[in-house]
């Protein structure tokens, strides 16, 4: 447990810094408005004018529902600053924004949309997670060999045995044109918490178009998803390419 929240900490850390470090001079009021600019300018056309994803788009994957994402302010700086295809996406539809704008107005962008958009993001979160089922002492133990074994059963499917998005599956959905696209989860930028809600309510819930990637909960219980999470946290990220 101790390793678990070291590995949060230093995560935070990382992102919070990152966010942090933007040098302003504008108070929050003023990076709102900037941010309402900047996404007025460029983020509309493909998220909507309210973060609800432009109905009129024509991709096989659609934007995410903004209202809806799991990602915190932190997070979505870190998207779109680098792009969807750094942080593990094999459909490249969101673009690095670090060529167009300055990480002023990139902070202002992630602050707009998480205000603006998903403002109880954070509350939503911490409500599924309390009302979900508590680790006992002898479950903590062998969290990462079941974490593994139901990856290797289920989730390698689509994710590929070692996490990085490359499966037969994903090969056989180009041929039929039905296009799933999993993550390299190698590189997520999810926290273990984060993993274990994603698979819980699976990628609609949180705002994903289609429906590639399932709620888990009905054929798993909390303690088995939260493992697999752990496994993914644990194991699948030290694999980054």
């Amino acid at each position: 447990m101790k390793k678990y929240f070291s590995s949060l900490l230093l995560f935070s850390s990382i992102l919070y810094g990152a966010y942090a470090e933007v040098q302003t001079s504008l108070n929050e009021e003023q990076m709102l408005d900037l941010g309402q600019e900047v996404y007025e300018q460029t983020c509309i056309s493909c998220h909507g004018e309210k973060g609800e994803t432009n109905p009129e788009m024509q991709l096989i994957v659609k934007p995410r529902q903004l209202q809806k994402t799991l990602l915190t302010k932190e997070q979505s700086f870190e998207i779109i600053r680098h792009g969807a295809h750094y942080f593990g996406a094999h459909a490249d539809l969101m673009p690095a924004f670090k060529y167009v704008y300055n990480d002023e107005k990139i902070a202002a962008v992630a602050l707009y949309i998480t205000k603006k958009f998903n403002a109880q993001r954070a509350e939503k979160v911490q409500t599924l997670l309390d009302a979900s089922q508590k680790l006992t002492e002898s479950e903590k133990v062998n969290m990462l060999q079941v974490g593994k074994k139901i990856f290797q059963k289920k989730c390698a499917k689509c994710h590929g045995v070692t996490g990085n998005g490359e499966s037969e599956y994903v090969e056989e959905s180009k041929a039929d044109k039905s296009f799933i696209y999993p993550y390299n989860l190698t590189r997520t930028l999810l926290s273990e918490e984060q993993i274990f809600l994603y698979a819980k309510f699976g990628g609609h819930f949180w705002g994903t178009d289609k429906k590639d990637m399932p709620s888990w909960k009905r054929k798993y219980n909390d303690v088995k998803l939260k493992s697999v999470a752990k496994y993914v946290e644990e194991e699948i990220k030290k694999l980054k390419e």
